[in-house]
């Protein structure tokens, strides 16, 4: 039984580590790449324009790629945190839903149905059933609120 379970993490393991030294390949071929192109660059102004539009054009080249790495970094940071507040929000109802269908909360219920009695329970479940409905309405109201972008 442990063996399958080694056996698995041994594989994913060597999977996860093949893969992380591909992309590191990759990240570092894409880097020779780069320092070869802003060097051609760097060359081609050079010998046309002088020094100093040389250097201004590489500054410019490397702050559109930063600007580049920014935008892309701030996308998926945004995303990120949506996804995050959603999976929040799903748990909450979760969370509320699975209180109300947990035995226990349930047995407890009915021990108390039994010792105080249906008859005085009564007015009691009623006023919580109309506090409950207005708690809903109000929970509903506020999710339609600020499901519309402010502006």
């Amino acid at each position: 039984m442990f063996q399958r379970i080694i056996d698995g993490i041994s594989a994913s393991t060597g999977t996860t580590v093949r893969l992380t030294s591909l992309a590191a390949g990759a990240a570092f071929a894409l880097l020779v790449t780069t320092c070869f192109l802003c060097a051609a660059a760097f060359i081609s102004v050079l010998q046309k324009y002088g020094p100093v539009q040389a250097c201004l054009t590489g500054a410019g080249i490397f702050f559109l790629l930063t600007l580049a790495a920014a935008g892309s970094y701030w996308g998926y940071k945004r995303e990120v945190k949506k996804r995050a507040q959603i999976a929040a929000e799903r748990a909450a109802k979760s969370a509320a839903q699975s209180m109300l269908a947990d035995p226990m909360l349930l047995a407890t219920g009915l021990q108390i149905v039994r010792a105080i009695g249906i008859k005085r329970l009564l007015p009691i479940l009623a006023i919580g059933g109309v506090a409950l409905g207005i708690l809903a309405s109000r929970a509903g109201a506020s999710e339609e609120v600020s499901a519309e972008p402010a502006e």
